[in-house]
C-alpha cells in the first residue's frame, strides 16, 4: 500500500467527484444524484440534501480538478486554502466499519467542506511524499477523466477498465486492418 487506506479512498473519491463534471455530461444534476454519490463513497455525517448543498459540492469540483495540473508549490497552497477555509482540525476517529482514521471536520460540517477537507488531507500525503505524478489524465482517446495511479509500478494509464478495453480493442483492430490479406 502506497498511502494509508483512508488517504487512498479520499484520493479516489476526489477523482470521482472531479469526473462528475468531465466528459460533457453533468453527473450531479440534482440533489438525488448527490445522495447517490455520497452513499456510493460512504460519506458520513449530516446532510441537508438540498440544492444549496449540491451547489456547494459543484463549486468544489473545479478547485479539486486544478490539483491534477498544478506544481507541488501551487498544490500545497491550494491544499492549505482548502483546509483553512473549512477550519480543519485533524482528529483520530473510529466509526462504522472503519478503524482509526483522520477526520478534520465535525460530522455536522457542510458536506462540501467535509469533501474539501478529506481531499486536502489526502493531497497533503501526496505532496509530502512527492507523488503528484500519480495524478493523471486518462490515456484513452475521447476521455478526459482524471484518476490516481495507486499501482506499485506506476503503470496505470486509464481511468477505468472500460477505457483500457476500448483502447486495446481499437489497437487490435488497427493491427488487424494493417495485415496483408490471407495472413
Amino acid at each position: 500500500m502506497l498511502f494509508a487506506h483512508d488517504t487512498e479512498v479520499a484520493l479516489t473519491a476526489a477523482a470521482a467527484l472531479v469526473n462528475t463534471r468531465r466528459g460533457g455530461t453533468e453527473q450531479l444534476p440534482d440533489p438525488a444524484a448527490l445522495d447517490h454519490f455520497a452513499a456510493a463513497w460512504q460519506w458520513t455525517g449530516e446532510r441537508t440534501g438540498d440544492r444549496a448543498e449540491l451547489d456547494a459540492v459543484r463549486r468544489l469540483r473545479p478547485r479539486l480538478e486544478r490539483l491534477w495540473e498544478m506544481t507541488e508549490d501551487d498544490a500545497a497552497a491550494l491544499v492549505n486554502t482548502l483546509l483553512r477555509d473549512a477550519n480543519a482540525l485533524p482528529q483520530l476517529v473510529k466509526h462504522d466499519n472503519w478503524d482509526y482514521h483522520l477526520h478534520a471536520t465535525p460530522p455536522d460540517a457542510p458536506l462540501a467542506d467535509r469533501m474539501a477537507v478529506e481531499a486536502a488531507m489526502a493531497f497533503t500525503d501526496v505532496i509530502r511524499s512527492r507523488q503528484l505524478d500519480r495524478l493523471r489524465l486518462c490515456a484513452a482517446d475521447h476521455c478526459d477523466n482524471v484518476h490516481v495511479d495507486l499501482s506499485k509500478n506506476r503503470s496505470r494509464r486509464f481511468c477505468s477498465t472500460s477505457c483500457a478495453n476500448r483502447t486495446n480493442v481499437a489497437a487490435y483492430r488497427t493491427r488487424q486492418a494493417m495485415r496483408p490479406a490471407g495472413h
